[in-house]
Order: structure tokens, then C-alpha cells, then sequence
């Protein structure tokens, strides 16, 4: 069986990019990162979602970026909340972490090209790469031509890496809806910047856009909220 190494953060989309993996053919390699970030409790979920789905293997590697700081999701910076959702996708906003797309998928390229894996799966979409710069097609095409550079396997002819992005140009109530027919639980997803005692606060960016497509999907938001009751 084909193997690949899928990005999984624990939240919404890289868990329905984790499903199409599976739906493609492939046993899948589950990467996490530990990066520092405040919103720790999507390692959990990133686990749950592995197990849930059936990847071959989870692997959670660590990596501070909070030496570098930058970020309202690795520095003591206040994360935006309630913003307009006009203005989400129309500017970078303080939540965005310096390269660390570029940083993720060098990681995971090297963990491809150990497993003999030429597909990468990574959740990038048409909601966040109007606002992050490493989420955009063009960053993608860019890092798998130098993908294909960089590589002994690459170099040998052995390896043409290929990045799946299978969610680039869907909403997030797409994303919604495809997960559900290739039985994704979202309940065991975690989507917010900056959760309380564990809890999505319902109002960061994510968190918006998280009920935002529920509401346009149509279908309830199995996520518990701070402040409400379990659904």
C-alpha cells in the first residue's frame, strides 16, 4: 500500500484531509507538532483523530517556536477576537506563526523520504490563504518544486514528491460536508486559539469560522464552548 505523511494539527481541517488520505488509497503517517503553541489541547485531539481514523502511525514531534516568538499562538500576545468576518480573511492576522508551514513540511518531507512516501497531505484552504501567505497554491507549488531538489531520492530519480491539498478550494462548510460523508467525528476535533480550561472560547478567529461553516453546512457543531452547555 501506498504510504503518505499527512499534516494533522488536530482541528477540523486537517482531520478531513487525514480521511481523504485514507480515501485515496493510502495508509497514512500522521504528523503533530509540538511547537509551543498555547492551544496545546489540539495534541490531544491530533490523537484522538489518528486513533478515530486508523493512520498507521502518530507521530508528535517538538519544536519551539516560541524562541522566536512572533505570534499571539506562541508569544504573550492577546489573540483577536469577535473580528468581522470580512476582515478574517483580508489581512494576516496577529495569529499567524513566522514560516511555520515552511518548517512543518520540511519535517515532513524528511520523514517521506525515509518511509519511501512521495505524497505529503497538508489542509490548506481557501479560507485561510487569503489571510496566511504559507497556506496560499502558489507557496505549495513553490515548496514541492524545491521539494523535489532537495532530496536524495529526489535527486536519484527514486521520489517526485507530490503535496495533496485536497481542501484548497473549499469553504469551510465544504470542508464540513465532505468530512461527513468520509466519516469524520468532529467531536473529536479541536479548532480555537485560545482555549479556556480546555474549552473553545467561541470567539477567536478559528472558533468563527469553525460555526460559521456548521451554521452554513447545515448540521450542528458537536464542539463544546465555553460558557454553554455540553451539546
Amino acid at each position: 500500500m501506498k504510504k503518505a505523511v499527512c499534516l494533522l494539527s488536530g482541528g477540523l481541517d486537517s482531520a478531513t484531509t487525514l480521511a481523504c488520505a485514507l480515501r485515496d488509497g493510502f495508509e497514512t503517517y500522521a504528523l503533530t507538532f509540538d511547537y509551543g503553541q498555547r492551544h496545546r489541547v489540539e495534541l490531544d485531539a491530533a490523537a484522538r483523530v489518528a486513533r478515530h481514523l486508523g493512520a498507521a502511525e502518530h507521530r508528535v514531534f517538538r519544536i519551539d517556536l516560541r524562541a522566536f516568538g512572533g505570534s499571539a499562538l506562541t508569544a504573550d500576545i492577546e489573540v483577536p477576537k469577535d473580528r468581522p468576518s470580512a476582515r478574517i480573511p483580508a489581512e494576516i492576522p496577529v495569529t499567524y506563526v513566522p514560516a511555520r508551514n515552511t518548517v512543518f513540511l520540511s519535517i515532513a518531507l524528511a520523514w517521506a523520504e525515509v518511509l519511501g512516501s512521495c505524497d505529503l497531505y497538508i489542509g490548506v484552504n481557501a479560507v485561510d490563504y487569503s489571510g496566511y501567505p504559507d497556506c496560499r497554491p502558489e507557496f505549495i507549488r513553490a515548496f514541492e518544486r524545491m521539494a523535489n531538489l532537495a532530496t536524495k531520492a529526489g535527486v536519484e530519480g527514486r521520489q517526485q514528491l507530490r503535496i495533496h491539498t485536497p481542501l484548497i478550494h473549499l469553504s469551510k462548510a465544504g470542508i464540513i460536508r465532505l468530512g461527513l460523508e468520509l466519516g469524520v467525528d468532529y467531536s473529536l476535533t479541536h479548532s480555537c486559539y485560545d482555549p479556556v480550561e480546555g474549552l473553545a472560547c467561541g470567539h477567536c478567529d478559528s472558533c468563527l469560522l469553525r460555526r460559521a461553516g456548521f451554521a452554513e453546512a447545515g448540521v450542528p457543531d458537536p464542539l463544546r464552548y465555553a460558557g454553554e452547555s455540553a451539546p
